[in-house]
């Protein structure tokens, strides 16, 4: 069981990877269209917003595949040098205030979706678009991040008993 669950959320952390690299696309394709729009004479409203938010979607949706290939810049002076108990108080230390964190930041999140979603908050650009449309981006990669520690967190411990 915990296998296939150990399966199942290493492909999550996959896919939000692979939706974090969409959203990067289309960075490009709106930056490209902003410079076609100059050159051709034509203006596209919203379009620096639009990168913004795929920015910020990108950048968490990110989090959780990076973290879980070991892509994070980790603090290994420390942990180089230590060896036995220390190495592993070290870890979970570091694991725990991580998942702690993590779990902040994506409750936070979540209320300030839910906080637009009651205001129908507006955006201040050209476009005016519902703010909680491009955080919802933002709080499903927090979440994402949040479960995937919290799930590397829990893995420490069942290595330990295994």
């Amino acid at each position: 069981m915990l296998c296939k669950l150990d399966k199942f959320l290493n492909s999550l952390y996959r896919y939000s990877g692979y939706v974090a690299s969409f959203f990067l696309i289309l960075i490009l394709v709106s930056i490209v269209i902003g410079i076609a729009s100059r050159v051709f004479g034509f203006y596209i409203r919203g379009l620096t917003e639009y990168s913004g938010y795929s920015l910020a979607t990108a950048s968490f949706l990110a989090l959780a595949y990076t973290f879980s290939e070991n892509g994070h810049i980790r603090i290994t002076l420390f942990l180089e040098k230590a060896k036995g108990k220390l190495l592993r108080f070290l870890t979970v230390w570091c694991l725990a205030v991580s998942t702690f964190l993590s779990g902040f930041l994506a409750f936070y999140f979540i209320k300030m979706w839910i906080v637009s979603i009651q205001l129908a908050e507006r955006s201040q650009g050209a476009d005016e678009i519902l703010l909680w449309i491009p955080q919802t981006g933002v709080a499903l990669g927090s979440i994402i991040f949040f479960i995937c520690i919290s799930h590397n967190f829990l893995k420490l411990f069942f290595k330990q008993n295994a």
